[in-house]
This record gives structure tokens, sequence and C-alpha cells, in this order.
């Protein structure tokens, strides 16, 4: 089975042994990100509405670089440091996706790198 490194410059470079997207076929698997800058690699703001938008755009650019975008993804996992943050996710990811929305979780976590307020990794499947 082949599979596909997906890297962009456009989104934080990884922080760990993992890559930032990997495609096999018509799926592509973004990992995790969180609100770092991709310039600075540090986090945007302490606000949660700050972190998801720039988590959002870091997942936009990754899966831009696969030849997708949020269209495309069915599948998206929320990780949260406190669940009192998931009116936000719900308003701010209003702003981004468009019906038919991708199937979600959203779980709390103790912690998440760097301090970080929201971490979301997704699924998409490229149009045949």
């Amino acid at each position: 089975m082949f599979r596909e490194v997906i890297h962009t410059d456009d989104a934080p470079a990884a922080i760990g042994a993992y890559s930032q997207a990997i495609r096999v076929g018509d799926t592509i698997y973004l990992s995790g990100q969180i609100a770092l800058d991709p310039a600075s690699m540090e986090l945007v703001s302490d606000d949660a509405e700050a972190q998801v938008r720039q988590v959002l755009d870091n997942l936009s650019a990754v899966a831009r670089a696969g030849g997708g975008s949020f269209a495309d993804i069915v599948r998206l996992t929320v990780y949260l440091t406190d669940l009192a943050h998931f009116g936000t996710v719900n308003a701010v990811m209003g702003e981004y996706f468009s019906e038919p929305y991708p199937a979600r979780a959203a779980i709390g976590v103790a912690a998440l790198p760097r301090g970080a307020l929201v971490e979301m990794d997704a699924v998409l499947v490229l149009p045949t």
C-alpha cells in the first residue's frame, strides 16, 4: 500500500516523531494540530477562540497541501482541556464548515502539548 507524506510550511512543523498528514489512496489522515503559529512555533494566544481559529487554519493548510479542503473532512476529533469551551468550538466551526458537517467527537483531556487549550485531528476523503 502506497503512503504519501503530506507537508506544508503553512502549518506548524511536527514537534515529534509524526507527519502533518499521511495520504493512503483517497484518504488523508491529518495529525492533531494545536494553535501554534507556523512561523514562530508559539501559541497564538491564551484565548480559546483565537486558539480554535488557529487550529482550524492549521488543519486547513494541511488539507490544502494534500489537495483537499474542509468540504472533504469526514471525521473531526476535538480535544479540549476545558469542556466549557465547547460552545466556542461550535460557533467557530460554523464559520469554517458548511453542511453536511463532518462526524465529530469532543473529548475532555487533562492537558495538551505546549499548554494548548484545544487540539483537533481529522480524516479527509478526496473526491474520486
